[in-house]
């Protein structure tokens, strides 16, 4: 479907499955663009009685981009009010990952009326004591590319995606090319993720507003996750009142193989017990 606008900015959004059904809003993390959702996660909570909502964040994709502009995790959870608006929707199952996870904190805290129930996913609180990532993921993480030719950009992000995948669920190093060939030709935008980056690091030192939240939350996070160890999601499920904590082991920092059928479970299993 077309751009849209939501909260006063142009979004990209795209909507799977019966409209007539129960909205899960699926938010993604820093950098990363609607098509990086796995179709298997997708259709599987498509085949399970949902319609799935999928957007570009702010500076990725097609959604707008704001050169020269700050802005916080705060507006991008408003950014996510607004596509709810833009499509009347009063309130939906929220599913967010690594910096989708954070804008869902922001929603649940900020926002409440407008979430039925939240799934965060290899996330964080931005809690100050948290072990960090391992300094040669950290590294690999905030590397530039030698050049910005799309060669180039494939390979240097193929080579970052290797330092946080799941060993025990690794991804097809040729599918997972052509996915980073495919979101380099759609919008390749690399200031964009500097700020989103900033956006995630103004919102920090707020870890003390998750003990506001009383609505339903499911904290999901690998054991293997060497982005986010595995103690930022404890740390979530923690602070959150009743939230459930799943870990799985041999995950990283990424949705590949078996994981997305397990999660779709995990989380269709939480929504009917919330």
């Amino acid at each position: 479907m077309p751009a849209m606008i939501a909260n006063r900015i142009t979004i990209e959004v795209e909507q799977h499955g019966d409209k007539g059904n129960p909205v899960m809003l699926l938010i993604r993390g820093l950098g990363s663009q609607l098509i990086h959702w796995p179709d298997a996660l997708i259709d599987g909570f498509v085949q399970r009685g949902f319609h799935v909502v999928t957007f570009d964040n702010r500076d990725t994709g097609l959604s707008q981009k704001f050169a020269g502009v700050a802005y916080s995790t705060d507006d991008m959870a408003l950014d996510a009010v607004g596509v709810l608006d833009a499509l009347e929707i009063a309130r939906a199952h929220v599913f967010g990952i690594s910096m989708g996870g954070m804008i869902t904190q922001r929603l649940l805290v900020d926002h409440a009326d407008r979430v039925l129930n939240a799934t965060i996913v290899m996330s964080s609180s931005g809690a100050d004591d948290l072990p960090p990532a391992k300094p040669k993921v950290w590294e690999l993480m905030r590397q530039e590319p030698a050049s910005h030719d799309r060669a180039t950009v494939v390979a240097n992000s193929l080579k970052s995606d290797y330092a946080w995948f799941s060993p025990s669920y690794p991804f097809d190093a040729a599918a997972r090319a052509a996915l980073i060939g495919a979101a380099y030709d759609r919008c390749y935008e690399p200031a964009g993720v500097e700020r989103q980056y900033a956006a995630m690091v103004a919102g920090r030192g707020r870890e003390s507003d998750l003990a506001s939240i009383n609505t339903p939350v499911l904290v999901i996070h690998g054991t293997a996750d060497t982005l986010l160890p595995i103690e930022h999601g404890r740390d979530i499920a923690t602070r959150i009142t009743d939230a459930q904590l799943i870990e799985i082991e041999g995950m990283g920092h990424d949705l590949e193989g078996a994981v997305p059928y397990m999660i779709v479970e995990h989380v269709v299993g939480f929504i009917a017990g919330a």
